[in-house]
């Protein structure tokens, strides 16, 4: 590994672990399902970015971008059934919030 390639790792190192962190808060701060999804979708971009700065970095760019766009098309999914279910839950308890949750009985 480089100099060069050591400092970029660095610097997207430094900006992938913000957003991990922004994701991570977002998902744990709040009681809003959607708010919480949108944390999810940050850090989930987070290991995308991260995997696009190891690929770069190791040169193993055809292996990079066949992870990410198989990582981008599980996010997708995952995120069309979450969303699913929190507009179940909004639709059934008529409130985004998580707490609602714990009052349902199966």
């Amino acid at each position: 590994m480089s100099a060069e390639s050591l400092q970029l790792f660095c610097t997207f190192g430094i900006f992938i672990f913000m957003l991990a962190a922004i994701g991570v808060y977002c998902m744990l701060a709040t009681y809003n399902l959607i708010r919480a999804l949108i944390g999810v979708e940050l850090l989930l971009k987070a290991v995308t970015l991260l995997i696009v700065a190891v690929g770069y970095i190791t040169k193993h760019n055809a292996l990079t971008q066949a992870m990410v766009i198989t990582f981008i098309v599980i996010e997708v999914v995952v995120m069309t059934v979450a969303i699913g279910v929190v507009l179940g839950i909004r639709s059934h308890t008529n409130s985004l919030d998580a707490r609602d949750i714990r009052n349902l009985k199966g």
